[in-house]
């Protein structure tokens, strides 16, 4: 898991990342401090963390305008605002933040929310993509289907696409257990999207309609009926 930290105090910087340490004692939890906004979206954009901790009362751009446009980046990181006035509790339900830690830091606190994170983050299976604009993030629910393109693969979600250099194959066998099936030589789509299917064709939840080889259409029905079956239980 991947934290950051964005606080124009240095003191505050260093014990907010020593609470952490102390309540995860985990290597696997990296964690970048910033010092003003700029450079945190600036580090944000290039690759994406699973958990922010603003400062609220900071020069140029406040917290509460740093989430604000933070959520133009991702809709769904969880934000955690630290702040000395409570009252500002209330600004931060328009930027959906996940909660407010006094300063300074309580270590309950902060353990409660860590391992309230760290579960989310885990029942939710995500891929790290390498593309041109650097490393992003997408959770396997979101993804629609994955389509080669040449030596490339277009991962395609209802909002957005993403071009990486993959193998097509590699991902079948990564995604098997999420409940992808490869319906053509250059489609795997996620049974989860699945709308309906036709004759050679299948249409996904948002209206596309993708080929299915003829080879396939008895496989992936089979496959299909058994995931609802699974999904149903």
């Amino acid at each position: 898991m991947r934290i950051a930290i964005c606080d124009d105090e240095p003191q505050c910087r260093q014990h907010a990342v020593q609470a952490i340490n102390e309540c995860t004692k985990n290597p696997d939890i990296l964690t970048d401090v910033f010092e003003s906004g700029k450079a945190f979206l600036h580090a944000f954009r290039k690759k994406p963390y699973d958990l922010v901790f603003l400062d609220i009362e900071m020069p140029e751009i406040d917290g509460i305008g740093l989430a604000r446009q933070l959520r133009e980046l991702s809709r769904d990181v969880p934000i955690v605002f630290l702040t000395s006035h409570i009252e500002y509790a209330l600004e931060g339900y328009e930027v959906n933040a996940l909660r407010y830690l006094t300063k300074p830091i309580q270590r309950e606190k902060l353990h409660e929310l860590l391992g309230h994170v760290i579960e989310r983050i885990q029942g939710q299976r995500t891929l790290w993509l390498k593309t041109d604009m650097g490393e992003e993030r997408v959770q396997v629910r979101d993804i629609l289907y994955l389509e080669a393109q040449n030596q490339n693969i277009c991962i395609r979600t209802s909002d957005k696409e993403y071009i990486v250099r993959y193998n097509l194959g590699e991902y079948e066998k990564e995604l098997a257990q999420d409940g992808f099936f490869r319906i053509h030589r250059g489609y795997l789509v996620s049974l989860r999207h699945v709308k309906s299917l036709g004759k050679y064709e299948l249409k996904l939840s948002e209206n596309t309609v993708l080929p299915v080889s003829r080879t396939k259409e008895k496989a992936l029905k089979d496959a299909l009926f058994k995931y609802i079956r699974e999904e149903a239980i």
